[in-house]
């Protein structure tokens, strides 16, 4: 009986220190020390929650940049659902998905005679990728500046200045954040 009451103290203190004394300071050390962070990374405007610099979000209207394909079903960039699409190189489906993507984006910009860059036809491995590589938002600048009548230099430098280089200068890609990018088109034309 003894050793029944020691092993239930013991569970007692320890669900308390782990499930509660310690999730609580790791949280406010978070709020303390990297609030927009630990708060979701919102990007607000005007008061208003936008959306988050960590998921993407659909965008459709061809006057704005595309973002990376989402694997997440039923509901694009769902982060409930975050996952990859799990289709091997040599999955029908997965490269039927690709043709499909790339018929899109040729048919919304039928002029350009440029490659359609590899992270526009394929999804993340998460689904919910905020992120378009540079090549990427280059393909679709003609678009833009068509379709929201802007020249052409003024969107590269608005590509140029929301481009974010690889992590402390050698971890992962050059890549552009699509909503930051798309909010800063709609203040250029405001």
């Amino acid at each position: 009986m003894r050793l029944v009451r020691q092993t239930i103290v013991c569970l007692a203190i320890l669900t308390v220190v782990t499930g509660i004394v310690y999730p609580l300071i790791v949280t406010g050390v978070a709020q303390l020390m990297f609030p927009y962070q630990a708060n979701g990374s919102l990007i607000i405007r005007n008061g208003k929650t936008i959306g988050s610099s960590l998921i993407g979000q659909p965008f459709s209207g061809p006057k704005y940049f595309w973002g990376r394909p989402s694997a997440t079903l039923p509901v694009p960039y769902n982060g409930a659902n975050s996952s990859g699409s799990n289709l091997g190189p040599l999955n029908p489906v997965l490269i039927e998905n690709v043709k499909t993507r790339i018929a899109r984006l040729k048919s919304a910009d039928p002029e350009s005679k440029t490659d359609v860059p590899v992270d526009m036809a394929t999804a993340s491995g998460s689904g919910l990728d905020p992120d378009i590589s540079p090549a990427a938002a280059e393909y679709q600048v003609s678009r833009i500046a068509r379709e929201r009548n802007i020249d052409e230099f003024r969107i590269r430098e608005l590509i140029a200045k929301y481009a974010h280089g690889r992590q402390l200068g050698v971890l992962g890609e050059p890549r552009v954040t699509v909503l930051e990018l798309n909010l800063a088109l709609d203040a250029l034309q405001k």
